[in-house]
């Protein structure tokens, strides 16, 4: 185990209770995580690319049918640059993702981790507690981000989305890419980390998520990992626009399709090799960080996630650059 991670000198990761309030609640009570990390994404895509994007963001959201552009606009209107809504629909991450029983017997386990190029998403991550129509959930999130990637409902079930391939379409990736965007762009549905959030808010138990993540039509393709809280209840879910395909009960998922019958660019990187690793790890694995090493984890790591709905543990962890780079967050503490 890396020593860093027990470090005092690492920062903590907060524990926001936002209740009814959303994210802009969020938002308010970690503002200084939510301006390093607009200050990181100008630095990394450059204010013309991030205006231009905030642009074509913000008319594609205003004919999408989600429930959540006011949650949008109002973290928008904090900040005096463009870039809110460009980030929030920026799907550019890999990650690696399995589930199956707990080896103590007790529920479902979730494991998780997120790839992302983009500094500072590891050091300022929050995990924000929510109050929905079916009760408590907590969001491992960032200050103005409106969706979830990664949740945990005590009594419930826990999940996480994971980026298909990029679809082949030509020899050139740039401009398959390009293509899959295009087609986005004509689309209306939610978009998958809208639908995953709403998944939380709303849905009574596992199966209730499972239905609503298979069979709601979403703007682009997305897998879903669903951990129960019991410990059959678990399913990898790989989905397109309007079809789901899934795998039942202990299964891991990287950045390439398993179950559905399409070829496609993996993302990430070494996604075959993270996913065999990850599998590795099934039968093992309860709680801690020891399964995050390589090549799960890389320079580009930002997040590590275990999670079991039956027991309400949520263990989280930030990384900068392959090491960690906050304090190990314990729930309940």
């Amino acid at each position: 185990m890396d020593d860093r991670a027990a470090r005092p000198d690492l920062p903590a990761i907060p524990l926001i209770d936002a209740g009814a309030a959303g994210p802009l609640a969020v938002l308010q009570a970690a503002r200084d995580r939510f301006d390093a990390l607009f200050q990181a994404a100008r630095d990394h895509y450059g204010d013309r690319p991030l205006a231009i994007g905030d642009r074509l963001s913000r008319a594609w959201l205003a004919k999408c049918r989600t429930p959540y552009g006011p949650d949008l606009d109002a973290c928008a209107a904090v900040h005096p640059q463009a870039g809110v809504h460009l980030l929030n629909l920026s799907y550019e991450w890999s990650c690696t993702t399995a589930v199956g029983p707990a080896p103590s017997g007790r529920g479902n386990r979730l494991l998780r981790t997120l790839d992302w190029p983009l500094d500072g998403l590891g050091r300022n991550v929050v995990v924000a507690r929510h109050e929905g129509a079916a009760g408590p959930w907590y969001n491992v999130t960032w200050p103005g981000f409106v969706g979830a990637a990664t949740a945990m409902a005590p009594g419930r079930f826990a999940a996480a989305i994971n980026q298909p391939p990029v679809p082949r379409r030509s020899g050139i990736l740039w401009l398959d890419w390009a293509a899959e965007r295009l087609v986005v762009w004509r689309r209306r549905d939610l978009p998958p980390m809208h639908l995953l959030r709403r998944v939380f808010e709303t849905c009574r138990d596992y199966d209730e998520a499972k239905a609503a993540l298979s069979r709601t039509p979403v703007a682009v393709a997305a897998v879903f990992s669903l951990s129960g809280a019991e410990p059959g209840q678990g399913c990898i879910i790989e989905r397109t626009a309007t079809g789901a395909w899934q795998r039942e009960g202990q299964a891991a998922i990287a950045n390439h399709w398993l179950a559905a019958p399409f070829a496609g660019r993996p993302r990430g990187i070494d996604s075959a090799g993270r996913l065999t690793r990850m599998e590795r790890c099934l039968d093992g694995v309860e709680n801690g960080f020891d399964w995050v090493a390589p090549p799960i984890l890389c320079p580009i790591t930002r997040l590590a996630v275990t999670a079991n709905a039956a027991a309400g543990t949520l263990e989280v962890r930030g990384y900068e650059g392959g090491a960690p780079a906050t304090r190990e967050f314990s729930l309940p503490a």
